[in-house]
């Protein structure tokens, strides 16, 4: 791939056959000449090639045409624009010319005619998209050759029909719906013969993996279109109960909006010429009933009062003397001045006891806070402090596994553990 117009597309430093994408195209490059070939130019040329190539491939009997069976042919074109079509065709390798100066088509221009023709004779249907994979996919399947590119193209257009009537669901027009509802009943046969490819193609065990994976989702895509008509019988028949019918004349709200529908942007513009204001009449801004209550409001000196003062009051200077609260530490310092005065071993519930159960909670977590620090860093904590004064406590804590009966100072019973003080060694 040394084409050096691809270059210009690609981004700096890459070079296309480091573009995986771009190696399938290239192989095939010849065909999308010839494509190349049909579809540049005007309008008018495009037309007039495709018309010549057509008229060329219909004669199957005698498919190689002599210059002069081509002239009487094409009678109704000019002979120098047909020669010009002729000649255009014939060096891109859509027309091929014989020994005998006879043209025919070569199999790039037979196959470029036999995929407009599809597209052409699908074209005439409701929806051609979804008729001309699923016959694509037919033609595929029969000789063995189905991808899963292929699939992915009819899995898609599926998906996009149901995105399509879930929108027309939700945006609750009739008309959309009807619409859509008739969509889905055009393509009610390709689904059935999509249905059918699905189940040849599953059913043979030795079907690759991607196709089967891509298989399996046109089914569940399928599986949703056909619950698609419940659905819009469900919003047709909201749509119904909400009908207005114009008195006893048996016209409905959808017969007008139907027949709006069908005028054009002039009849519509000289129906609402009389009916709509571009400004609104400011007498019609109030009727009678708002004019008498607010009458009625001036009358009784409503209208006299004086409004409420909506004024913000003046801003305060945020006091700035004040000391942040201290912490009460008065009764870990009394537990601190106990512990230190402790003369012998005494029993844990003797100890926290006093003043009822929230103190007493209070000193068997200290003690317990005591005996983490024994055990970890016995001079550790904070330098100073009331905190650090009973971290530092010559005192020893232990805790028990059982339970001591105590019964007094909102205590029934508690963890059986001894308070004492802390041996000294000789120095």
């Amino acid at each position: 791939m040394n084409d050096p117009f691809l270059s210009d597309f690609l981004a700096a430093g890459v070079d296309a056959d480091e573009v995986p994408e771009l190696a399938a195209l290239a192989s095939a490059r010849p065909l999308l000449d010839a494509f190349i070939t049909l579809f540049r130019g005007t309008e008018t040329e495009v037309l007039m090639r495709l018309l010549v190539l057509r008229e060329i491939g219909r004669e199957a009997d005698a498919p190689r045409w002599a210059p002069e069976a081509l002239r009487a042919r094409f009678s109704y074109l000019d002979p120098v624009k047909l020669e010009t079509v002729l000649k255009r065709l014939r060096e891109n390798g859509l027309l091929a010319i014989g020994e005998d100066g006879h043209y025919a088509l070569s199999d790039h221009g037979r196959n470029a005619v036999a995929a407009i023709a599809m597209l052409l004779r699908f074209g005439e249907e409701e929806d051609a998209e979804l008729g001309f994979l699923t016959a694509q996919l037919a033609g595929l399947q029969a000789v063995g050759g189905i991808t899963a590119e292929s699939l992915g193209h009819l899995l898609s257009k599926l998906n996009d029909l149901t995105w399509h009537f879930e929108e027309a669901i939700a945006s609750g027009s009739e008309f959309r719906i009807l619409d859509a509802r008739r969509r889905l009943s055009a393509n009610g046969r390709w689904l059935e013969r999509g249905t059918e490819l699905l189940d040849k193609l599953l059913a043979d065990p030795e079907v690759d993996f991607d196709i089967a994976r891509i298989a399996q989702r046109i089914g569940l895509a399928q599986s949703r279109l056909a619950r698609a008509d419940a659905s819009f019988q469900r919003a047709l028949n909201k749509i119904e109960a909400q009908r207005v019918t114009l008195g006893a004349s048996g016209i409905s709200s959808s017969d007008v909006a139907a027949w709006l529908r069908g005028l054009d942007a002039a009849a519509l513009a000289t129906l609402a010429a009389d009916a709509c204001a571009s400004v609104p009449e400011l007498p019609l801004l109030a009727g009678g009933h708002e004019l008498l209550d607010r009458a009625e409001s001036l009358l009784e000196g409503g209208g006299s009062a004086a409004p409420a003062d909506t004024t913000l009051p003046p801003a305060d200077d945020a006091a700035t003397g004040f000391a942040p609260q201290a912490e009460d530490l008065r009764m870990l310092e009394h537990f601190t001045h106990r512990l230190g005065a402790l003369p012998a071993p005494q029993p844990l519930h003797h100890v926290i006891a006093g003043g009822g159960f929230a103190p007493a909670s209070y000193r068997l977590s200290l003690l317990a806070l005591l005996a983490d620090g024994a055990e970890t860093a016995p001079e550790g904590g904070p330098e100073d402090g009331p905190v650090s004064s009973f971290m530092r406590l010559p005192v020893e804590v232990e805790f028990g596994d059982t339970l001591t009966a105590v019964g007094e100072d909102e205590i029934g019973a508690m963890t059986l553990g001894e308070v004492r003080p802390r041996a000294t060694t000789a120095a």
